[in-house]
């Protein structure tokens, strides 16, 4: 049983009477997870929390994140994201499962599939800089099954570029706002919106940022209601967030 629609299809199987209560339990029973020894794979992720687990690459060999993959692969799961890898690392796995790499995001997708994409989150950045940022978070809300609009080198250093996509911003469900420097974008479109604005300080900016920690302390202290600040770079943090908020029941049409 990986996802709640298996449960459910089980109980209704039980209440029709195609299967027998025996039988659901020992589905029901069956591991929740397998240990591969270095790892101990969550199939019940999906059931618990709506998405299937994501592998953090950092710090991982190619063959466990294989490992990793090929085992949830083989329970049916699908859009597997596999967050902060190398391209080097991401050819070693690819010999091994499918992969779709998304250097810029250093994120990829192991066996990919199509999957109808719901709802509208916009991801808006200060700079082209902060891209890789904003592509973490946008494929990751995309990988989840949301619809995303891109809205790149808006910041506030030229206003006019982000005003001129005021419809864009008011018909989004939830806003990805990425930058760097002193972080503004955030406040900025917190104030002309109406849904979550999801704040991603990135490390873009001379000395005195800090990497990135001018931006942190910034989105913090914004002035605007309804923004929620995530860590520095994290962007899958904040596509992962959005997809929820995007997703929560009766929202999304």
């Amino acid at each position: 049983m990986d996802n709640k629609h298996d449960i459910l299809a089980l109980l209704r199987g039980v209440a029709d009477g195609t299967t027998t209560p025996e039988d659901a339990l020992l589905k029901l029973k069956e591991a929740p997870f397998e240990d591969l020894g270095y790892a101990k794979v969550d199939f019940h992720r999906s059931v618990r929390q709506g998405a299937a687990e994501v592998i953090y690459g950092a710090g991982k060999t190619p063959e466990q994140i294989s490992g990793i993959a090929r085992t949830m692969g083989e329970r049916g799961c699908r859009n597997i994201l596999v967050t902060r890898i190398s391209q080097e690392t991401a050819d070693l796995v690819d010999q091994s499962v499918p992969l779709d790499y998304h250097p810029e995001a250093r994120l990829g997708l192991a066996y990919p599939g199509e999957q109808k994409r719901l709802g509208n989150i916009v991801v808006a950045t200060g700079g082209t800089s902060d891209m890789p940022v904003a592509e973490e978070a946008a494929l990751t809300a995309e990988a989840m099954g949301n619809r995303v609009t891109r809205l790149y080198d808006v910041g506030v250093a030229g206003l006019h570029r982000l005003l001129s996509n005021l419809d864009t911003l008011m018909s989004a469900r939830c806003v990805v706002a990425v930058a760097g420097m002193e972080g503004a974008l955030a406040s900025v479109i917190g104030g002309l919106v109406d849904c979550p604005v999801i704040a991603v300080p990135t490390s873009v900016g001379y000395g005195a940022s800090f990497g990135g920690l001018s931006a942190l302390l910034s989105m913090l202290n914004s002035c605007a209601s309804g923004c929620s600040v995530v860590n520095i770079d994290n962007g899958f943090g904040a596509g992962y967030l959005a997809s929820r908020i995007n997703q929560m029941e009766g929202l999304v049409e």
